[in-house]
């Protein structure tokens, strides 16, 4: 599947970058009261509200002395065919700009399909096509401290699939962020195929409560440059 760290990675030059530290805001009632306190979530509603539910959200962040922000649109399609199969769609817009200047627009659509949930591949703006192998089943409910792998992508530079120019594995996580939400991360390794990947990785983190809602986000993006590795961290607005 198409991430957003990927969608913002296109569009951004990290050679710029310095190492960011941001806090997260604590919006959760934390208590230490060990009644109160989740242990399990449900990370399939999670997922479905993150990459297939209709929403859209602004990450900043500050780079140097630019001021860089990410305009994030997910757009559920309905029923579609991709690869062979009926499918359905989601497309995810993501606007860069720094300065308030826009600096690069991507536009991808994630294939998948319901009950379970399953993640097929992505098509976007510039003609990539992938094709996704889920490498373990989504878990309606995991408790914090579970993770797992989740699929492996192969993308192709178009549909013809001649000419393969990446594999990622994806894995998620879930760990303790208050005694009633967790934050929720897909991380997305180096591509497979580069032994120099100027999009490096990328973790897309999810502050959920017990029903699976998106109360915050963040995406960290990691790049090696030659005596260290750069790291930049979108925050929402």
């Amino acid at each position: 599947m198409k991430t957003l760290g990927l969608c913002i990675a296109a569009g951004l030059s990290l050679s710029a970058c310095v190492t960011i530290n941001t806090p997260m805001d604590n919006t959760g009632n934390d208590n230490n009261s060990a009644e109160n306190t989740v242990t399990q979530y449900p990370v399939e509603t999670a997922m479905l509200n993150i990459y297939t539910k209709q929403r859209s959200e602004q990450l900043v962040a500050v780079v140097g002395n630019q001021n860089v922000s990410v305009n994030i649109q997910v757009i559920p399609k309905g029923s579609m065919r991709f690869n062979d199969k009926r499918v359905q769609g989601a497309e995810v817009n993501a606007i860069n700009k720094v300065n308030n200047q826009i600096t690069d627009q991507s536009v991808a659509i994630n294939y998948f399909t319901l009950n379970p949930l399953v993640f097929h591949g992505f098509t976007d703006s510039t003609g990539q096509y992938s094709l996704s192998t889920q490498t373990a089943t989504i878990p309606k409910m995991a408790t914090v401290g579970d993770s797992s792998k989740l699929v492996t992508e192969n993308v192709y530079t178009d549909s013809s699939m001649n000419n393969q120019i990446a594999t990622y594995n994806q894995d998620w996580s879930l760990t303790k962020d208050t005694n009633n939400t967790a934050w929720f991360c897909i991380e997305t390794s180096d591509n497979l195929l580069s032994s120099a990947d100027i999009n490096g990785t990328s973790s897309e983190c999810y502050k959920i409560n017990a029903k699976g809602d998106i109360l915050a986000s963040k995406v960290i993006l990691s790049q090696p440059s030659a005596n260290s590795t750069q790291t930049i961290i979108f925050t929402n607005k």
